[in-house]
Order: C-alpha cells, then structure tokens, then sequence
C-alpha cells in the first residue's frame, strides 16, 4: 500500500509546484494525482457557456470517480486518469495511465475537502498564501497555459473562486496536519514534508 499525501491550499498557491518538486524527493518511485483531472465533463453543454459554470464548488468534480482511483492504487491496481481539457472544460479521450507506485501525492485546492479522500491519506499538508498573491499567480498561469485574458480570470476569481475558497477551501486547513508556506522557498516546504514523513514509510 502505497504512503499518501494529500496537498490542499487556495488556486494558485503553489500546490502543484511543491507536488512536483516533491516527488523525486521521495524515497521510492511516486506518482502525482490531480484533482483538477476529475472535472466532470461538460461535453453535452454549447462551449460559450461551459465558461459561466462554477468550477470551484466541490459539485464540479467526480468524487466517485476520484476515490475509486485512489482506492484502485491502494490496493496495488493501476487507474487510468482522466485527462481535463481546460480551454474546452470537457475532458480528453486520451487517458493517463497510472501505475502503483510507494508514494502517491494526491493534490488539488479540495484536496483536504471529502472526508473519504482524507480517510486515505497518511499525511495532510495545507500551503498557506495570501489571496492577492494566489490572483497575481492564476492570472499569470491561465493566461499562459490556458488562453484566458486578465479580466476574465479576475472576474471569475471574484465571482467564484474567492468565495467558494472561503466556503469549502480555507476551512479545509483544519484538517492538516502540516501547514506550510506557499511564499517562502520551497525547500522549506519540501524539508518540513520529508521531515514529517515517518521512517517506517521510507
């Protein structure tokens, strides 16, 4: 059974940053699952209008789908991840497949949120930034990666990615065992994840 940590926080927090430069730090093979895989998909809706959906509320994702994965690699099976399209908010038909592996870093801003998903995790860590910080970093990735313009990611951060974040994210920290901080290095992050890990997991 593989040892689990699941990384919670705001978008834009650096949650992902901290999952990927984690995993090779680990001592055992470890894979990455992403709870932004497990958007529903929103095919059967016309395009101009999957934009306008709340993404940030935890209706929007798959939990069935998310925790039948997690319990496949637990058991030592291999899962086949969805692959979400967000410029098209549906999902690809190509999946990622996912072998079990020692370490599995569950991640995502409801990461800490469902408490069947936290039921399996072994360690739950929360990174801590300021909101104007998680903007000033949203605005600069889904312009990038996702072909969005400022105004559209500010508005919809006002809209609903703010306020569902006081709703179900940043009450979600009380259940961390960890809490680290997504501004300083992220050595530091990293050291107080592996310092927490304990010695039987290694």
């Amino acid at each position: 059974m593989p040892y689990i940590i699941g990384i919670g926080g705001l978008s834009g927090s650096g949650k992902t940053e901290l999952a990927k430069q984690l995993a090779p730090r680990l001592p055992g093979r470890c894979e990455i699952l992403t709870l932004d895989a497990y958007y529903h998909p929103q095919s059967h809706i016309p395009v101009e209008e999957r934009a306008h959906l709340n993404f940030d509320h935890p209706a929007a994702l798959d939990w069935d789908l998310f925790r039948t994965h997690i319990e496949a690699l637990r058991r030592g099976e291999a899962i086949e991840e969805p692959i979400y399209l967000f410029a098209e908010h549906t999902r690809a038909k190509e999946t990622r497949h996912i072998e079990p592996t020692s370490f599995l870093i569950v991640e995502g801003i409801l990461a800490l949120h469902d408490p069947a998903v936290r039921e399996m995790f072994d360690l739950k860590v929360y990174v801590n930034t300021r909101r104007d910080e998680c903007l000033r970093r949203r605005i600069h990735r889904d312009i990038a990666e996702r072909g969005r313009t400022q105004e559209s990611v500010i508005e919809q951060f006002n809209a609903t990615v703010w306020p569902m974040a006081r709703e179900f994210v940043l009450p979600s920290r009380i259940h961390a065992n960890l809490v680290v901080s997504g501004e300083e290095p992220l050595e530091h992050s990293i050291g107080a994840v592996l310092r927490a890990i304990p010695a039987s997991a290694h």
